[in-house]
This record gives structure tokens, sequence and C-alpha cells, in this order.
């Protein structure tokens, strides 16, 4: 296949970059799953917002002291003076988020000094990414590809020309292209205990560290604090930020508090940890008693009917919790506009880094960011075009890709362990 744009991954950040995208070019998105097996679907919190002027210095410096104080100021400055401009975008494309009248309301989370994110029930990541999947799928320019796989990059003195993947029947094919964005997501499925979806194994970091691309802070490794605890294997279900950021507590096994629940994540999650191995427990307990009924059946609707179905009415009873791998900060490494140090590719949303997370994330930025810099990335892209000079018909030998899925997730395992005895 040929094509002028192709983007690898149909999560918010590489539906928002199609979009964002000339309508005269012609645009590829493929996806290794069903398009709707996005982590950006699972999304439960919201997304964040600079509500005006007066909130810029709360709003960097919470980020900032989220991240550890490890994070690119620069990027963090593009991030949050370009939030209002994605939210009237997204409210364009005809995403709802919750409002008292005419007026945007706004939740709170863990280290947020003040209520500044924007939400849709219990589901904002649902929400937003099937109206622009919505969109996508009716733009005549844009092609949706499904169920294939990258396992490969097409590239030459460092020039990137598209990729080789296969199909869910094991075809193998090249798609060539003038410009390629990486958007294939997080790591989740390298992980026993996680909330993403499991065919998410971090494809584009080992194409990365074959051809030398540049990362950034691969060992920087998010645990949420809280995922409803279950002895089933699979994909971990994740209990919100924002009901803590509403007031829900976290107990031991005796009915104590043991935390103050809206401190950063990893400090939430080491005190559960802590707390696990003091009690010689497998999960700790998570009270909604402080929230109204009325507001949990309304706020959290699929929190409370999950649950449910797992045994626990929240209205009534604590649920147990257990943390869990939820997020990558790390990643390749990108600039401003999602540049990698290959040409014609770009990075973008989780599988980038542009260090706008520092060594951790602060609750509801992940949609954000992912958003602000895919929209940059397409704009870069629209702004720089030029024809990549053919380089003649694609060859490979597809034998070489045999056993390539098991081998991908022992380098990324071996380089996530690498950087991370070096910090140590």
């Amino acid at each position: 296949m040929i094509t002028d744009v192709l983007i690898v991954g149909c999560g918010v950040a590489g539906l928002y970059c199609a979009l964002n995208l000339p309508e005269d070019k012609n645009i590829t998105v493929v996806t290794k799953n069903e398009a709707p097996k996005s982590d950006s679907f699972l999304a439960q919190g919201g997304i964040c917002v600079l509500r005006d002027e007066t909130d810029y210095d709360a709003f960097y410096e919470d980020t900032m002291r989220a991240g550890h104080y490890e994070n690119n100021p620069d990027s963090v400055h593009i991030m949050i003076h370009s939030s209002r401009e994605i939210i009237s975008d997204l409210v364009s494309f005809g995403v709802r988020f919750e409002k008292n009248g005419e007026s945007f309301n706004y939740t709170r989370e863990g280290a947020h000094s003040k209520p500044r994110i924007l939400f849709h029930e219990d589901e904002t990541g649902k929400e937003i990414t099937s109206h622009l999947l919505e969109s996508a799928r009716s733009r005549k320019n844009i092609t949706l590809i499904e169920n294939f796989t990258m396992v490969d990059l097409i590239c030459s003195d460092n020039i990137c020309n598209g990729i080789v993947g296969h199909d869910a029947e094991g075809n193998y094919i090249s798609i060539s292209a003038d410009y390629t964005v990486l958007a294939t997501g997080g790591i989740g499925g390298l992980f026993k205990h996680s909330t993403n979806y499991r065919h998410l194994t971090g494809d584009a970091l080992a194409l990365a560290l074959k051809y030398n691309i540049k990362l950034q802070h691969i060992d920087y490794i998010q645990i949420h604090p809280t995922t409803l605890y279950t002895e089933k294997n699979g994909r971990e279900f994740l209990i919100s930020e924002s009901v803590r950021g509403e007031g829900a507590i976290l107990l031991n096994s005796k009915g104590e508090r043991f935390v103050n629940e809206l401190l950063p994540r990893d400090v939430v999650a080491n005190a559960i940890f802590d707390e696990m191995k003091k009690e010689g427990s497998e999960h700790v307990w998570l009270s909604l008693s402080p929230i109204p009924e009325e507001e949990i059946r309304t706020h959290f609707p699929n929190i409370y009917q999950h649950c449910l179905s797992e045994g626990y009415d929240v209205t009534k009873e604590p649920i147990p919790v257990v943390p869990s791998q939820h997020y990558f900060m790390g990643g390749i490494d990108v600039d401003r506009y999602s540049k990698t140090s290959m040409d014609r590719l770009y990075a973008v949303g989780e599988t980038a880094c542009n260090g706008v997370h520092g060594r951790n994330r602060l609750a509801s930025n992940s949609l954000l960011e992912s958003l602000v810099f895919a929209k940059r990335a397409a704009k870069h892209i629209e702004s720089n075009y030029s024809k990549l000079t053919p380089s003649g018909e694609v060859t490979f030998d597809a034998s070489q890709y045999e056993g390539y899925a098991e081998k991908y997730k022992k380098m990324v395992l071996e380089a996530i362990e690498k950087e991370k005895n070096s910090h140590e």
C-alpha cells in the first residue's frame, strides 16, 4: 500500500492527529485490534483544562510537583496554554462535558490544588474517543484498517518511509508513506496486573530500540493506586482518581484511614503497598460512604454498575482495591512538535515522551497531553510537507518476523530494567 500519511494506532492521539491533517492528503490509520479497543476508551476521570489565566501558576505547579520536578517546563507550558483550544475542538466534534446550566462543571482529583477537570460521567475517554472515531470514519480521505499489527519500520539513512505489518490472518504487507506517526499506546500487556488492554505491548518501543531511535525515561512507569481487586485474569478495572477527589477514603482491614487520598498517585500507591505488607493482605479497602448515593449513581454510573456485577454495592459497602500498572510516562523521545530522532517519523500519545509528565503523571493530564501534541504533530507535518522520493517496491522476507511478539516484549522489558538499574 501507498499513502500520504500513515498513523499507527487509533486512540485519541492517532485519531485527533488524523483529523487535524489536511483533507487533500490520503491518511491511513492502522490499529492492532478493533478500533474501540484502545486505552483512550477506558479513561474514566476526565481531562484537565486551564479555567482562566489566574489558574496557570497553580496548574503548572501541580503538574511539576506530581512529576517530581523532572518535567520538561516548555512542554508543560505548551500543554496548559493549549488546553482551552483543545476543549473547544472537542465540543465542536460533539463531546458532551458535564455542565451546570450553560457553564462547565469541574471536578478535582488527587494532587490538584483546585477543580479544573472536565468530565462526562465516569467515561470521559469513551465520550471523547467515540466522537473522534465517528468523525474520522466520516472523512473520505481517512482510511481505517483494524486488526493490523506493525512489525517493522521501512527506513534507511535514518529516514522513515512507512511500516511492515500483518493482518489478522497473518498476511504481511508494506505500507509506504511520506510521513509516519506512531500512536501505539502504552505497555500494559508486558505486566501481570495492568489497567491496559493486553495487546498493548510496546511494539513501537521495540522498533525504536532496533533502529536506535532516541528513547527517554522508559523506566518511568506509573502504578495506579486503586483498581478493583479480583482473582480473575485479564485487564484490571480502574476505580477513577475522581472517586477519591469527590471524597472516597482508603481503609485498612481494621477500617482505619492510613493515607491522605489526594496525594500524588505514586505516594498513595506506595502507602497502599506498605499497608498491605504490614497486614499481609492482598488488597486494602476503598469506601465511597462520604459521597452521596445519588452522586455515585450519576457521576460514577459505570463504576457503580461494574462493582455491582462483581458483587459489591459501593453505596452500602467498601470495595477491595489494589495498585496496578496504569500509565507509561517514558517513551520515544520527541520534541515540542512530536518529531522523533528519525526523519519523517513522529510519535504521539502514551508511546511518546515529550517530558510533560516527569516521573509521575498528574491525574487527567493524559488525554490533554495526547491531544495537544497530536495536533502539533499534524500541523507540523502540514506546514513542512514534502513528498518522499519513492525508493521503489518494498521487498521483505516475512519469515524474519517469526516469533517477533515475544522477541519484542523481551527487548522492551530488558531495556526498561537496564534503564532502571542505571538510575539506581
